[in-house]
């Protein structure tokens, strides 16, 4: 059986269902094609660190009094499925087990699991093809269908967010991962327990990639609302077709006259996908660092004021070049990541620790090691963005972390 045969029809078959169920109709399609036992779609939480069964087909009789529970990546199976992006075949006396990465442009979204009756010890290559379609289709599905219900946002969520992080999530890319041939990149944020209105962004237009990490001041709504003025006016530049000077004009005037009292600091680069050239506005920013060859270095920038900081004189902010050749990793960061007990954590050292990790889990191992440093309590958002910059002449390159479907074998172990 083609595995692959099957997605416009499970595609089809979700687009009738309603957006609440459609995930429902790859798990059911499952049962009902390969007499397995259970079914389940689960979706990695907010904090990367743990997923949430969101749907669970099963047959009808053995669904009593069944519970979603948050299940912890760290030290599972399902942890190694969602780092190495392969696929998991496991064998018991009683069952075979399958799980498949749900990922789509290196945004790993879940996982699908899949158990069949021990008589099915060798499912052979058509099933596990399916499987992995299913996957590659469940991608999809919710991506299209999360625009219509709460469900998948609720699935994400380990506990009830405030006001302020409601806003400060609302604000971040709806996919914090994005992959093509060119880069690879991934933002994460670990917010304070008062939140700091943190954010990062991105677009990928036909030619160019861009890129921002902002910080303002302050903490609950007041940051968030500053948050929410600055980063509006930074997206409806750069949707104006603005460059950065006057995406950074915007910003800058936007928060003076509209946010509250107070000031933001942020970085802007811009990459030109054909040529590699890349260009980088720092206002008042930590420096980035930029990993090369194996060595960690920071990218020293003249610094320009803040957004929103009321000055006597003028300041003109700069175009500055950014140095970036295939091969480097880039990492943009708050100052949450530096400073009141972070300053523990040498992040020049986790990043060459780090080097052969998708920038999905390097930001995520990055933030985590600070809020451990903190023993779980920061007083400042932690942000991370980090960039791998594969070069212009990366135009076909085969991604491996789901862009694409996978074509890798299943790990399999046997007990």
């Amino acid at each position: 059986m083609d595995g692959h045969s099957e997605l416009p029809r499970l595609l089809t078959a979700a687009e009738t269902a309603a957006p609440v169920e459609a995930v429902d109709v790859v798990a059911e399609d499952l049962l009902r094609r390969f007499g397995a036992t259970r079914v389940s779609f689960l979706i990695v939480d907010l904090t990367g660190k743990a997923v949430v069964p969101l749907s669970t087909a099963t047959p009808a009789e053995a669904r009593v009094g069944q519970q979603a529970d948050r299940i912890e990546l760290f030290g599972s199976v399902y942890e190694q499925v969602v780092r190495t992006q392969q696929p998991y075949q496991q064998t018991t006396d009683e069952s075979e087990r399958v799980i498949c990465p749900v990922t789509n442009r290196g945004d790993a979204i879940g996982l699908l699991e899949l158990f069949l009756p021990a008589g099915h010890a060798d499912p052979g290559q058509g099933v596990l093809d399916a499987v992995g379609a299913a996957a590659h289709a469940l991608a999809y599905i919710v991506i299209a269908n999360q625009r219509f219900t709460d469900l998948y946002t609720w699935g994400k969520r380990s506990r009830p967010l405030t006001l302020a992080a409601e806003i400060q999530h609302q604000l971040l890319p709806p996919s914090l991962t994005c992959e093509a041939a060119q880069f690879a990149l991934c933002g994460n944020l670990e917010p304070s327990e008062d939140v700091s209105g943190d954010t990062f962004d991105y677009t990928l237009d036909r030619d160019t990639l861009h890129l921002s990490v902002t910080d303002p001041m302050g903490h609950h709504v007041e940051a968030a609302l500053s948050a929410t003025v600055l980063v509006s006016a930074l997206r409806g530049a750069r949707r104006q077709g603005a460059g950065l000077l006057e995406q950074v004009r915007q910003a800058d005037q936007a928060l003076a006259d509209h946010g509250p009292p107070g000031h933001a600091t942020g970085q802007l680069v811009r990459i030109d996908l054909h040529t590699g050239q890349a260009q980088l506005v720092n206002a008042g920013h930590p420096w980035p660092l930029r990993m090369r060859d194996g060595q960690v270095e920071e990218i020293t920038l003249e610094v320009d004021p803040p957004f929103g900081l009321p000055l006597p004189v003028p300041h003109p902010y700069r175009v500055q070049e950014l140095d970036l050749r295939p091969g480097d990793r880039l990492i943009m960061f708050t100052d949450g990541m530096l400073e009141r007990g972070a300053e523990k954590v040498h992040l020049p050292a986790l990043l060459k620790e780090t080097r052969h990790l998708h920038p999905r889990e390097t930001a995520l191992t990055l933030t985590t090691a600070v809020l451990d440093a903190v023993g779980g309590h920061l007083e400042d958002d932690a942000t991370v963005m980090c960039l791998d910059w594969h070069g212009p002449q990366e135009t076909k390159r085969h991604v491996g972390s789901g862009a694409d479907i996978q074509q890798a074998s299943p790990r399999r172990t046997k007990r």
